[in-house]
Formats: structure tokens, C-alpha cells, sequence
């Protein structure tokens, strides 16, 4: 997939509130060490920079354009261009930090168990990842997907949310934590602009269909789920649309 950027920072006020909800429910403690994966843009890793900026802090990141921006953003960390899915750190780390990230990988029954064996004894990992994937915004594109004469090239990806319950990461995390905090929360963002949730998804999940066309069929399936979700998120009487967004945060303190 080939992220944009200048297309996923046009919202970076919504999206960075979660990150920064997320550093700041991290307790004080020594940190030497600090992993940022999917570091993205690098404006949440310049963050964690500053909180500990003693420690070495690396970002992970599988985007060439998204190292590219955040070497820029944050040229004082270390920027690893690699997939997550095989990062294989040589060390362990005082906190391993992922904010909307880990949502892309699968097998999270895996992921996160292995992500704990990571962290130092005694430190972190702190992880959101939205957990949206049934409201219109995202149910419409895979209705888009499914109706229009793109859908062999679409329909595979259509998938059960990637994202589980609260419960099920308590209980992954449960046997190698002193502590978990899990929690929820629902932002009610405010969009300004034309169709702004068409261009917020435009930005992560709707990529990843774009990517797979070409030309006008391209162009004909955004224009379909724009008509379909401009509908489903009318504006109010003072021009703006509410998109309501639940992300899922974790904070896990290795036992130690």
C-alpha cells in the first residue's frame, strides 16, 4: 500500500489527540530505550522524543514516503524502514509505543504476546488502534467494493474487523503484565470541508481499494462510496460533519 502523507495529515489535529491521550496515560518511570512503530509521519515520534529525550528513540516505519516525512519531522531518532510485520529487534525496550498501527498486521493471538517478550522487565508497551471498522464510514466502503464492476478486484479485501474486544487483549497480555489499563473512548470529531470523511478514510483504510485500480474505474469507485458516505454523513446546520471515531487503547506493564 502507498500512503500519502500530505493526504493523512490533512486531519493531524483528530489523529494525533488519540496519540497523545495514549503518551500521556504512560506512567513516569526510567526509559532509556523507546520504539515508535509505525511511526508514520514522524509527528507523534518528535513527541516522544521530547517526553524522554535522553532515551534512544527509533521509529519503524514501512512507508518509504512516511520515513522520507518523518526524518524531516523528527531528525534527532532513529528511522528503521521496515515492515512490521518482520521487525526482529536485536534488543528489548524500556517502552515499544504504537499508536494506529498494529490494526494492519493479523494474528494479533500472536503479535502481542510476542511484542511483550520486547519490553524490559519492569517497562511498557502502549499501544490504540481504532476500533471503527462497523460504522458507515468503513461498512460503506465494502458495500462500494461489492457493488460496481471492480468487486473481483476488491472483494478479498473484505474481512472480519481486524481490531478484537477490550477483553480479548486483557487476556492476551494478562500472563506477562503487572499491570493493564484497557480502555475505550469515542471522539466526536468535528470535519470541516467538502466530504471531509471520504478524505479522512482516504487517507488509511480507502487506500488500500484505491491502490488496486486504475484510471477511470479508479476514479468511478471514489466517486461512488463519495456519493454513498457524503449521504451517510450529512452536514449540520452550521456546515460541518460530525464523525463519530472509537479507537482502543492499551497500556501493559511487564512484570519485573
Amino acid at each position: 500500500m502507498v500512503w500519502n502523507p500530505q493526504q493523512y495529515l490533512k486531519f493531524s489535529g483528530h489523529r494525533l489527540r488519540p496519540a497523545v491521550d495514549l503518551l500521556m496515560r504512560i506512567p513516569d518511570l526510567p526509559v532509556r530505550s523507546v520504539a515508535d512503530l509505525g511511526a508514520g509521519a514522524g509527528n507523534v515520534t518528535k513527541l516522544l522524543k521530547e517526553r524522554w529525550p535522553h532515551a534512544a528513540v527509533a521509529g519503524v516505519e514501512g512507508s518509504a514516503e512516511m520515513v522520507a516525512a518523518g526524518r524531516k519531522a523528527a531528525p534527532d531518532v532513529e528511522w528503521l524502514h521496515q515492515d512490521l510485520g518482520s521487525w526482529q529487534p536485536a534488543r528489548k525496550y524500556d517502552v515499544i509505543y504504537s499508536n494506529a498501527a498494529l490494526h494492519w498486521l493479523p494474528d494479533h493471538d500472536v503479535l502481542f504476546p510476542s511484542l511483550m517478550e520486547r519490553v524490559e522487565p519492569g517497562g511498557i508497551l502502549a499501544v490504540q488502534m481504532p476500533r471503527n471498522f462497523e460504522a458507515p464510514s468503513h461498512l460503506l466502503i465494502a458495500e462500494t467494493a461489492l457493488n460496481g464492476p471492480w468487486r473481483s478486484q476488491l472483494e478479498h479485501l473484505i474481512t472480519q474487523p481486524p481490531v478484537k474486544e477490550p477483553g480479548f487483549y486483557h487476556r492476551l497480555l494478562a500472563p506477562s503484565s503487572d499491570d493493564i489499563d484497557i480502555w475505550e473512548t469515542e471522539y466526536l470529531q468535528v470535519l470541516e470541508g467538502e466530504n471531509p470523511v471520504k478524505e479522512w478514510t482516504k487517507g488509511t483504510w480507502l487506500t488500500r481499494y484505491l491502490d488496486l485500480l486504475k484510471g477511470e474505474a479508479k476514479v468511478a469507485f471514489e466517486a461512488a462510496y463519495s456519493q454513498r458516505v457524503s449521504a451517510a454523513y450529512p452536514r449540520n446546520s452550521q456546515g460541518q460533519t460530525l464523525f463519530p471515531f472509537r479507537r482502543l487503547f492499551m497500556i501493559a506493564q511487564r512484570k519485573g
